[in-house]
């Protein structure tokens, strides 16, 4: 059913969208930008080229406070929490007692505390199961009265850097605490495009006046969810909800990498046994990269065939990829399909459309290192 507009929560940056010409959609629960007059295509080139400004200020960001928080934490996650050092920044999964994938969430290491953040269709499950499982001492605090600001691309550093140049030392997953444009923030060197860039929380009330400072800057223009949604598929980036869910594991999500060392000996997190089992013995399906021939993009729910025969999986993802200059896609297939170079078929339509499982990214990411 369509959200209503009079139900839609708004972000604090939502009359500036609107001065900027953002076309306001429901997301999540929110009234987002799709895009701004330039258009997806150029807000998409332009972010590989320059620097684009995203407000993902509908995230769900929390501090996990008290003694032993890393500890606390991974009892809900796989990740090697207790590992990350203070200044830095780690992505993992939230995994359900079946070992299904609750969420896809960031966790950084800010000395006295952990800071969080999580999708924003899913902040509602998320932290009240956190909140769950914590023991006595440590505690979840909601950050609604914060926003969120990715500034992404080869020049969004640089151009961030100008008003507080400390940024620029930061690596690749390093987190710090800076005062830019006068406004408090805390800056992670992160974000969701396949490029270098930053994730800035800042407090609400002064998201307008931050937002503005940074649209100032030489190089940057605002982009919107369909740029960030392009950017993140060519990237190869999961969005939950179509490439992850709870009834995807890690293992079939090929997310194996967010399950730490240590974990795969303890095995003390949700799902456990589901994770370990697939991981001795191999899963039915698998999350993959798929490159359709031609020009036709392959979209979600897309059925995938083996060439000529039965069916063997289903598209989570798909569309044009700009810098691609070609359709892309990911999906589900059954375990013997998954080999790269494996030729299958997409039927758009009722029509066959050749392809092959792909490697990931399909645009190289260029994360600072």
């Amino acid at each position: 059913m369509a959200e209503s507009s009079e139900s839609l929560l708004e972000t604090p940056l939502a009359s500036l969208h609107r001065e900027l010409g953002g076309r306001m959609v429901p997301f999540a629960g929110y009234n987002m930008p799709v895009q701004y007059p330039a258009g997806i295509l150029t807000e998409h080139l332009h972010t590989r080229a320059a620097a684009a400004l995203f407000d993902v200020s509908h995230m769900g960001q929390a501090e996990l406070v008290g003694e032993g928080a890393a500890a606390a934490l991974e009892r809900v996650t796989p990740a090697d929490v207790q590992v990350l050092k203070s200044g830095r920044q780690k992505y993992g999964l939230l995994t359900t007692a079946e070992g299904g994938i609750l969420d896809d969430f960031m966790v950084a290491n800010l000395g006295d505390r952990l800071f969080l953040v999580v999708n924003a269709s899913r902040k509602q499950v998320d932290l009240p199961y956190i909140e769950a499982a914590l023991p006595a001492g440590v505690t979840l605090k909601p950050l609604p009265d914060r926003a969120l600001i990715a500034l992404q691309g080869p020049q969004a550093v640089a151009a961030i850097a100008t008003l507080a140049p400390g940024i620029a030392e930061l690596g690749f997953m390093g987190v710090g605490a800076f005062t830019i444009a006068g406004v408090p923030a805390l800056v992670s060197r992160s974000g969701y495009t396949g490029e270098d860039g930053v994730e800035v929380s800042v407090p609400a009330e002064q998201a307008e006046a931050f937002a503005r400072a940074l649209l100032a800057l030489p190089g940057v223009q605002p982009a919107g969810l369909g740029a960030r949604d392009s950017l993140r598929l060519e990237a190869g980036l999961c969005l939950y909800g179509n490439d992850i869910d709870e009834t995807t594991s890690p293992v079939e999500a090929a997310l194996t990498w967010t399950i730490g060392k240590r974990r795969r000996m303890e095995w003390n997190f949700p799902g456990a046994e589901r994770v370990r089992d697939e991981l001795a013995n191999g899963t039915k399906r698998l999350r993959v990269g798929i490159k359709p021939e031609g020009r036709q993009p392959a979209r979600g729910h897309t059925p995938i065939h083996a060439p000529g025969g039965d069916v063997i999986g289903e598209v989570t993802s798909g569309g044009f990829g700009p810098s691609l200059n070609g359709p892309m896609a990911m999906g589900y297939v059954a375990r013997e399909h998954a080999a790269d170079g494996t030729a299958l078929d997409l039927m758009v339509r009722g029509k066959a459309i050749p392809a092959r499982v792909a490697p990931t990214p399909f645009v190289p990411h260029r994360y600072v290192r």
